[in-house]
């Protein structure tokens, strides 16, 4: 049998977390975007993070270079008809499903229903993305592969307004 999170934390559900939310320095400028918002609504909740950065799963180094849509979203990503560029025009679908399918994996690992994720990300924005010079809707990579599997996905951005 395969010890997991879930198994070691009876009553916590776990949920996977963006780990720049949760202030470790994975974005790709090195920095974070710690979010007393999502650390304390998890406390809240009663739920155990799992931290998860999908491009650095997929063995990119941090810091990096600014990724954005060139076409579509993480959906068309998928489907095979949109793409993801680094600012230099270099095309990073493959490192981007790669990571996806890593978070998935850690998903199913760890008993993970939910995702709490880093809205405008092209790996994890839920609902707003870039795209070129704009912000748009659409998924992320990740979140689009997180949503087709079943898992419940949302952003620091649906979240209740701190008291």
């Amino acid at each position: 049998m395969v010890d997991t999170a879930a198994d070691r934390s009876p009553g916590r559900e776990p949920i996977l977390v963006s780990a720049c939310l949760l202030g470790l320095p994975t974005r790709y400028d090195g920095a974070s975007k710690r979010s007393q918002t999502v650390l304390d609504w998890l406390a809240h909740e009663g739920l155990t993070p799992v931290p998860v950065c999908p491009e650095q799963l997929a063995g990119l180094p941090t810091p990096r270079e600014q990724t954005r849509f060139a076409s579509g979203d993480g959906h068309t990503v998928i489907a095979g008809s949109g793409e993801v560029r680094t600012i230099s025009g270099r095309i990073m679908n493959d490192p981007f499903l790669h990571g996806a399918r890593a978070t998935l994996q850690i998903a199913r690992l760890t008993g993970c229903r939910r995702a709490l994720l880093k809205e405008r990300s092209p790996s994890c924005g839920v609902h707003r993305i870039h795209r070129e010079n704009a912000i748009v809707d659409g998924s992320g990579v990740t979140a689009a592969l997180l949503i087709a599997a079943g898992l419940a996905v949302l952003s620091e951005a649906d979240l209740p307004a701190p008291d």
